[in-house]
This record gives C-alpha cells, sequence and structure tokens, in this order.
C-alpha cells in the first residue's frame, strides 16, 4: 500500500485539515474547535475526563453498548478549562458541582465516579461489536477486557493512542458523519482519494502544519459508530462496511473492521483548521 501510494502521487496531493474535535468526557459528546494544542498527551482538554464503574472498577465506555450507551445522549464541552455537561433535557452542569456523580449515577442506572486521573492500568469492557450487531445492544455477548491509553503517556482516558484521524474519502465511502467515528483530525482529501488509504501511512510520519504526528496503526472499529449519537440514529453501517471491506489484525486479535489510524505526536505544536496535510512530511 505504501509503496502504490507513493507511485500513484497519492502521497503528494493537496489535503487540509477540515475539522478538528475533543471530548473532553470520554465517551460523550464532544466540541469542534478550530485549533487544538497536541503534544506527547494528545490533543488539550481531550478525554482528560471519564466515569467510572464504581461496581467493577471498569472505565465507562460506550463500546458496552448495554450499559453505556447513554452516555452518548451528553455533550461535554470545555471552555475557559471548565468543562460542563450537556444533559438530555437540555440543562448543564459543572463536572466540579458537588452532585455530579449522584447525578449522573442516576441517568445511567449506575453508580459511577467522574475522575480526573486516570489510574495504573486502567481497564475497560469491549463485547464482540459484530455479535452485538448481530444479537442486538442488549445481548451478553462475548468481548474483551482491555487496559486503555497503553501509546498515551499521562492520565488522558484514550483507548489506545494519543490521536485518532480519519480522511473525508473513508466517511463519504461509508456514508456516515465523522462524529461517529470521534477522531480529533477529520482530513479533506480530494474527490478521488481512495477510502482507507489510512492503512498504508501506518509506519509513516505525517506533516500537519507545525506539527509532526507518527502514523502507528489502523483504527479498529468498535461498535460506537453505530450507536445513536444525540439527534443522529443509529448507523449499523458504521461497522458493517469496514467489517466487509477492510478487516487488519491490529493488535494480534485476528483481522478487525478499520477506519482511519491513531496517531502519535513526534513534534508538538498547534494544529488549525486548513492546515495542509503532508503524508511522509
Amino acid at each position: 500500500m505504501k509503496d502504490s501510494m507513493a507511485s500513484s502521487g497519492l502521497a503528494t496531493v493537496d489535503m487540509r485539515v477540515q475539522s478538528l474535535l475533543r471530548y473532553p468526557v470520554k465517551s460523550m459528546l464532544g466540541e469542534t474547535v478550530s485549533s487544538i494544542l497536541v503534544d506527547e498527551h494528545g490533543a488539550e482538554g481531550d478525554r482528560r475526563l471519564a466515569l467510572v464503574d464504581t461496581a467493577t472498577g471498569h472505565v465507562a465506555s460506550a463500546k458496552n453498548a448495554r450499559l453505556w450507551r447513554g452516555l452518548l445522549k451528553c455533550t461535554a464541552n470545555r471552555e475557559a478549562g471548565r468543562v460542563r455537561i450537556g444533559l438530555p433535557d437540555g440543562t448543564s452542569v459543572a463536572v466540579d458541582d458537588p452532585g455530579i456523580d449522584e447525578l449522573l449515577s442516576g441517568l445511567l442506572g449506575r453508580p459511577v465516579r467522574l475522575i480526573a486521573q486516570r489510574p495504573e492500568g486502567a481497564t475497560l469492557v469491549r463485547p464482540d461489536p459484530e455479535q452485538l450487531l448481530k444479537l442486538g445492544l442488549d445481548a451478553e455477548v462475548s468481548g474483551r477486557i482491555l487496559e486503555i491509553a497503553q501509546a498515551t503517556p499521562g492520565d488522558a482516558f484514550t483507548d489506545e493512542a494519543p490521536l485518532h484521524a480519519i480522511t473525508t474519502a473513508t466517511l463519504a465511502h461509508i456514508g456516515v458523519e465523522a462524529l461517529r467515528y470521534r477522531p480529533n483530525i477529520v482530513i479533506a482529501t480530494p474527490p478521488d482519494y481512495p477510502p482507507y488509504a489510512e492503512n498504508g501511512w501506518v509506519g509513516t510520519e505525517i506533516a500537519v502544519g507545525e506539527v509532526r504526528l507518527r502514523v502507528l496503526t489502523a483504527t479498529s472499529r468498535c461498535v460506537v459508530p453505530t450507536l445513536e449519537h444525540g439527534p443522529l440514529p443509529r448507523a449499523p453501517q458504521a461497522l458493517r462496511i469496514p467489517a466487509a471491506e477492510n478487516r487488519w489484525d491490529t493488535g494480534g486479535h485476528g483481522a478487525q473492521p478499520c477506519a482511519g489510524a491513531y496517531l502519535a505526536v513526534a513534534s508538538e505544536g498547534v494544529i488549525r483548521v486548513g492546515d495542509r496535510v503532508t503524508i511522509g512530511g
């Protein structure tokens, strides 16, 4: 893939940052920003808070849709360094409100605690996403317990790596909104750019404006993109299409449906909407 990209000129086509997103609270809806500082810990303010299930000790993640898909009815916004959570009834509450744990526990139907420091060895439950599509979101299916953020220094609650990017070519091909895949960087590509080209970026470096990023792996997809996101309805194709077309073994667990790429920060700086993106730059 890398050689074919280089020989066809795909590595040098005009690509730009179309949008930037961050998600202050893990598995809640996030916000779009015009610029963002990135360093080895990821994007500033991104996934710096999470809920912990006090009954199990696992981090609450909509990957376990049976328990936590209600998180995607909430929106977290970070203004002037203070995060507020927008609730389904249209009200909002600051994350440092003394009643926040009780409020969110009542909303989600399980006892939870909001935390800002990732515990050592923090884990979440990831049921088999394709089995969830087949059997229903409330089915108790087999899966894995994952230690999160193993490639992310510091306290961020990222799934695996500091940053996640996806191209408009991949999104247009699958036919879903970017926010379903929860990327930090959406990269605008020309109309003839191939979907899933992110696979071929693995092992290369990307220049995004003044920032340099290392591409670690293709991003394996869970059930989250298929779920309701606020007012957006369910979208099973967000998993079914990559499952049929683009399976990669990204971590020793067999071939997984993939879309997008995980990134590490080689040189920190500010990324802005409109910045030029160069593969191998």
